[in-house]
């Protein structure tokens, strides 16, 4: 279990987990791989998939906080009388 710590701490960027994770494909798509080495390219997939969805998850959240923050901002600034008072 200690190895999975170490893993998660180790994570690969975004771009990286991507690149890998095409290769793996290939290989497996190409085929000649045996059944144990096919079995081991596709727990490394499955694992890389994992990171670039938290990747993906995380910059979702972000963007939608953003949008947030951002629709936020212009409902106070369009509420009548949040601002200075008008003659």
């Amino acid at each position: 279990m200690s190895s999975e710590k170490t893993e998660m701490s180790e994570e690969p960027s975004y771009e990286a987990a991507r690149d890998e994770l095409i290769q793996i494909v290939k290989k497996l798509e190409a085929g000649g791989a045996t059944l144990a080495e096919s079995m081991q390219l596709w727990e490394r997939g499955e694992k890389l998939a994992e990171v670039c969805q938290r990747w993906l998850d995380g910059a979702r959240a972000r963007i939608d906080q953003a949008r947030q923050q951002e629709q936020q901002g212009e409902g106070q600034a369009q509420q009548p009388g949040s601002g200075a008072s008008q003659a």
